[in-house]
């Protein structure tokens, strides 16, 4: 989705891009995307073709956050391989050029699908299209990160225990108040984190708002929106796509509450059963556990968003709609943290 307003110099980006981006040429037209709340995506229209420019937001940042640099180091690792991810051309680092860090890479032509149910999509196409996501999604968890230079990309050790202990200084840095079940959360989950059988590039934040299909079929053609990602236990990956089954339908990626049957949509138990045969494993252990540390790493998102949102520095605007969730989902973070044991 496209917004009308675009709040960068598009004269000096130009001029950037024409010394900077392969075969670049102007004149160019911009637009904002309307869509997503962490990091500016605009579509630039040029006589050499259409590209899209990712930045980190103006003003006061929290640490670690908005790695739009990360982002294209990535993609420039995982594009050789015939991953599908867009091709990148260049990564500018000098913030005098337009304010702040940013990248641009290939636009993708095809589809996005908002609504997990998929109603724009013909019965037969939709449990292709869940094939296709997870089939994409073991692609990613076999690709061995140091054979293609990100053997760096993570720190080592337990990707849970370093995790809960970053969105913990994530949420703490941009606390704006005092919800029971947070604090709850942040005791209870350092104290059962379950042991790393595999490591693997993981995404972040693989959800089927972030890929782009094919025009005419099931495949993907781009995973887009790595700002997550990290080297890591695949599991939380897998876990992260299957909380869409508990999540409430509500025209997003949430499927809870639907007649999948009749949607010709997978369940969340043939989900699993795919992902283990896409990926050789066995089984996957009981998710409440991996519920509850998605659900909280959400909330530590979308504190942040709340914060930026306060300060007047938020990116989208569906900022304060996004900022309204933030203790719904708290709420049922803990509530499968319950589930998962916890007293």
């Amino acid at each position: 989705m496209i917004s009308g307003a675009v709040d960068l110099d598009e004269i000096a980006l130009l001029r950037w891009l024409e010394a900077n981006a392969e075969g670049f040429a102007g004149p160019i037209a911009v637009a904002k995307f309307s869509g997503g709340q962490s990091n500016p995506t605009y579509r630039i229209d040029a006589a050499s073709g259409a590209y899209v420019v990712r930045r980190k937001p103006f003003g006061t940042l929290l640490p670690s956050a908005h790695a739009v640099d990360r982002e294209y180091r990535l993609i420039s690792a995982l594009h050789p391989t015939g991953f599908p991810v867009p091709r990148p051309f260049a990564l500018c680092e000098d913030t005098a050029v337009i304010g702040s860090i940013f990248y641009v890479m290939e636009m993708v032509a095809g589809r996005t699908f908002w609504n997990a149910a998929l109603p724009e999509a013909a019965p037969v196409e939709r449990r292709p299209i869940y094939e296709a996501m997870l089939n994409t999604l073991a692609k990613l968890h076999a690709i061995d990160p140091a054979a293609i230079g990100l053997g760096d990309f993570g720190r080592p050790g337990n990707y849970f225990a370093r995790q809960i202990d970053r969105w913990t200084k994530q949420y703490r840095a941009a606390q704006t108040d005092d919800i029971p079940a947070i604090e709850r959360l942040i005791e209870w989950l350092p104290r059962t984190v379950p042991a790393q059988g595999r490591t693997s590039i993981i995404h972040g934040d693989y959800r089927i708002d972030n890929l782009i299909y094919a025009p005419d079929g099931p495949q993907v053609a781009a995973v887009l929106d790595w700002e997550l990602a990290t080297i890591g236990d695949p599991l939380a990956d897998f876990a992260y796509f299957a909380m869409n089954w508990a999540m409430p339908a509500d025209g997003g990626p949430g499927l809870s509450g639907l007649d999948l049957a009749s949607l010709d949509l997978p369940t969340m138990e043939e989900t699993v059963e795919l992902y283990c045969a896409d990926t050789g494993r066995t089984g996957v252990p009981d998710l409440h556990w991996y519920f509850a540390y998605n659900q909280f790493r959400l909330v530590g998102i979308i504190q942040g968003i709340k914060k930026r949102l306060i300060e007047g520095n938020a990116s989208s605007a569906k900022a304060e709609a996004t900022a309204m969730r933030l203790i719904p989902i708290a709420e049922s973070a803990w509530r499968h943290a319950r589930l998962a044991g916890a007293r």
